[in-house]
């Protein structure tokens, strides 16, 4: 056993504890994407956090989350494991494992793991939210995926947001536009930083995603990969934009827009933010991966989904003044004068009846056990004097809405707490 710690442990650095109430308002989010997700015929999966390393080195050997953001380690067997870094890459390995009926329509929630620079808005521990289809290659899964993502975001208030789309062209397409791009840039190596230059032996696409405003007329003058789609692929990406005029999903052409992983082709979108920093705008994104099932040991399957980063999303409600995610209050408050058992008894009788309640413990003087009834955001507070509880009845007092405003309570008898608390439009607004 090792020695107790002269300082208190803390969270590693880029991790965090979430605490009320925001783990309640993160849980608000789920909910209403989940909603969202389902109305659309999305069912939820789930899948682990740990896989091996070979799940996610699929996303591309080139790639920064591969190469220097992972956490990975050998299994006491030697098996290399990784935490993952994103969750498209484990749900397309469950689809390779299971064989679902196709098209295999899901929604996915959960915590990924990157060892970034920790910073305002992202952290190296991190939650998202997204769906995946595989089993299907039609332009318009590809509105419906987009619009589904846009919709989230709309459904929490947001307004100041910017959908970029743009489409990769098909795997040939691709390749020769990096080399395009690769050729480019090598013309003005000196130019470029030395992490710059790295990029460009490793990944030279991620050079049209720089924020360095020096590189800025250079990536301007980049190679459009427009020039490079072979007319299948631009009649699939005319279909996309035609579909999203048609659903009143407003939209950006990004011809830039390459998005940060290997397995991207044909469309690919962004969702950005005009209300927080530039530089850490991208609230989410995502775009079609038909070969990463094949990478991963399946047969070749179309695929598309996108991931909504929740630190994000949440910054970008803040900065809008939208979706504070404040929970239903508490239909009541027991105040109990009598030594606590009718609190006791009374927080239990209506929770079995479906109402929210809380108390005090360890009692405590009238004034003390309001302030708490007041601070807990109950809609009423129910108290429990001598007089009450010989007469059977509780005293109902309004803290907050109808009657709270000219101090308006009421006898009720215990019998029929739950009807009337059901009755208040305070109860009804929950």
């Amino acid at each position: 056993m090792t020695d107790a710690p002269t300082e208190p442990f803390r969270a590693l650095t880029g991790m965090r504890d979430v605490l009320p109430p925001e783990a309640g308002r993160r849980r608000a989010l789920l909910a209403r994407f989940a909603a969202a997700a389902e109305r659309a015929g999305y069912a939820e999966v789930s899948v682990p956090v740990l896989e091996e390393l070979g799940v996610f080195e699929r996303l591309g050997e080139a790639t920064d989350v591969v190469t220097k953001e992972m956490y990975h380690f050998a299994d006491q067997d030697g098996t290399e494991l990784a935490l993952r870094p994103e969750l498209t890459a484990g749900v397309v390995r469950a689809f390779v494992q299971h064989a679902p009926t196709q098209p295999w329509k899901v929604w996915v929630a959960g915590t990924a793991f990157r060892r970034e620079r920790p910073q305002r808005g992202r952290y190296r521990m991190f939650d998202q939210v997204g769906v995946e289809v595989l089993g299907v290659d039609d332009p318009d899964l590809d509105v419906e995926v987009v619009a589904l993502a846009w919709q989230a975001l709309a459904d929490l208030g947001l307004r100041d947001v910017t959908l970029l789309v743009n489409s990769l062209g098909d795997h040939e397409d691709r390749a020769r536009y990096t080399e395009a791009v690769r050729a480019y840039f090598a013309s003005l190596r000196s130019a470029l930083s030395e992490a710059e230059q790295d990029t460009l032996d490793r990944n030279p696409l991620r050079l049209l995603d720089s924020k360095r405003p020096e590189l800025g007329p250079m990536v301007a003058a980049a190679p459009s990969l427009a020039e490079y789609r072979s007319d299948e692929a631009a009649a699939h990406y005319e279909r996309v934009l035609a579909g999203l005029r048609a659903v009143g999903v407003p939209y950006t052409e990004a011809p830039l827009l390459v998005r940060g992983l290997d397995y991207y082709r044909r469309t690919t979108f962004e969702l950005t933010s005009g209300a927080i920093d530039a530089a850490q705008n991208a609230l989410g994104g995502g775009g079609r991966y038909d070969r990463l099932a094949e990478d991963l040991g399946g047969r070749p399957t179309d695929g598309i989904g996108f991931a909504l980063g929740v630190d994000r999303v949440l910054l970008a409600c803040d900065a809008e003044g939208v979706f504070d995610g404040a929970g239903p209050a508490l239909d009541a408050f027991v105040v109990d004068l009598t030594g606590g058992e009718a609190a006791r008894d009374l927080t239990h009788e209506l929770r079995a009846a479906g109402l929210s309640a809380d108390r005090r413990f360890g009692g405590g003087s009238m004034r003390s056990q309001m302030k708490h009834a007041d601070r807990s955001g109950a809609s009423v507070a129910l108290i429990v004097g001598e007089d009450e509880l010989q007469a059977g009845e509780v005293t109902l007092r309004p803290l907050r809405g109808h009657g709270a405003d000219d101090g308006e309570q009421r006898r009720v008898r215990r019998e029929d707490l739950v009807a009337a608390l059901r009755a208040l439009p305070a109860h009804h607004d929950h």
